[in-house]
């Protein structure tokens, strides 16, 4: 395992993969590493491993405030639910934005805030890494999924935080981790949907470049947001804040056809009181549809035309956005007008990703680690 003060290590280019490479002891040596799938999602965050761990955290990482809330949680770092539902206790980091460091990418962004986005990145992961329980001196290969598109600076902040946890890493597109361990490697169209990005990838048999893949920032943050001006502005006096409104959307999202209704409980005025938001709900949640819509005509009509029917009829739908009532067929429904979809939801959304990336990782000869020098 490498502490703060080791030596970086070189940034190999390979394949259109960025790969932090191993130490000259360890490389070759993926027999007897502890191998490694993790999904660092701006909401999320899943960590799978060789030995059968299988955990999922909310990406929240708390500090605590003062001496007393020291006191109170008994600990300098809080992580996931139990930070959040602390928060008021604590100095509150959700370090990931659009699932890559927040403030990797704006080279104006406040210094200080920064390094401690990636503190408590690195925090995060050696976290997930934890939960998998790894030997002593054990070495730990990883590979990480990240958003389509995601730029070299995102990539050079997830590689930042990672020397100083997994000995060796690959970054790689989060819907490539995801067809990847479906084993569907070609005339397929990934959609994957986390909290900070909607994500399309399209796979033909190779590693797929940028003009493979499209990304929007229309997703999940976004509905809650959209969800929370909606309630606001039928309900002014209403006492509701952005995370029950997310709380709200991941019980009851559905953009089908439904009789049933969506009633909730939040206080007006410090008085509880319930509500139908059922109409609020579905409207907030169908911001979805056009962005996947969109990507996917724009993949298809760009690919080669003997087989954009294939593609078409080909789409996986991933990620948080996966569990969504209705959503797959909401979206088979708008590319009528484009020739008809397709649209089938994977097993496990949430942890497709991670799995894939596992997957990769088990799937990597000794040799090509050997290579990572």
């Amino acid at each position: 395992m490498l502490d703060a003060n080791t030596p970086a290590k070189p940034v190999v280019p390979v394949a259109g993969k960025t790969i932090l490479s191993g130490s000259d002891q360890d490389t070759g040596k993926t027999a007897k590493a502890l191998l490694l799938g993790i999904d660092l999602g701006t909401s999320r965050s899943s960590v799978v491993s060789y030995n059968g761990t299988r955990k999922t955290v909310e990406t929240y990482v708390g500090f605590p405030k003062d001496a007393v809330s020291r006191k109170f949680l008994g600990t300098d770092v809080v992580f996931g639910k139990a930070a959040l539902d602390n928060r008021l206790a604590l100095e509150l980091y959700r370090p990931l934005e659009h699932g890559v460091v927040k403030g990797s990418e704006d080279a104006n962004n406040d210094p200080t805030r920064r390094e401690k986005n990636l503190q408590a990145a690195k925090l995060l992961l050696k976290y997930l890494v934890d939960l998998a329980s790894p030997g002593r001196d054990e070495m730990i290969y990883g590979v990480i999924g990240v958003p389509s598109r995601a730029t070299q600076k995102n990539k050079q902040a997830i590689l930042e935080i990672a020397r100083q946890v997994l000995d060796s890493v690959m970054i790689v597109s989060e819907p490539f981790t995801v067809a990847y361990g479906m084993d569907k490697m070609a005339d397929i169209l990934v959609i994957d949907i986390g909290a900070g990005t909607t994500d399309l990838c399209r796979m033909h048999g190779t590693v797929p470049t940028d003009e493979d893949e499209v990304s929007y920032s229309i997703a999940g943050d976004a509905i809650d947001a959209k969800l929370l001006e909606l309630i606001m502005n039928r309900f002014p006096r209403a006492q509701i804040t952005q995370n029950m409104c997310k709380t709200i959307k991941e019980q009851y999202g559905f953009v089908s056809d439904t009789k049933d209704r969506v009633i909730v409980t939040f206080p007006e005025d410090g008085k509880p009181s319930q509500h139908d938001i059922t109409d609020d709900v579905r409207q907030a949640c169908e911001i979805l549809v056009h962005p996947c819509v969109e990507g996917i005509q724009k993949l298809v009509s760009t690919f080669n035309p003997e087989f954009q029917e294939r593609l078409r009829q080909n789409v996986l739908l991933s990620g948080g956005g996966g569990l969504m009532r209705g959503l797959n067929k909401r979206i088979e429904d708008a590319m009528k007008e484009y020739g008809g979809a397709r649209v089938t939801v994977v097993d496990e959304p949430l942890y497709a990703g991670a799995n894939g990336a596992l997957q990769l990782a088990v799937d990597m000869p000794g040799e090509y680690w050997q290579q990572l020098r």
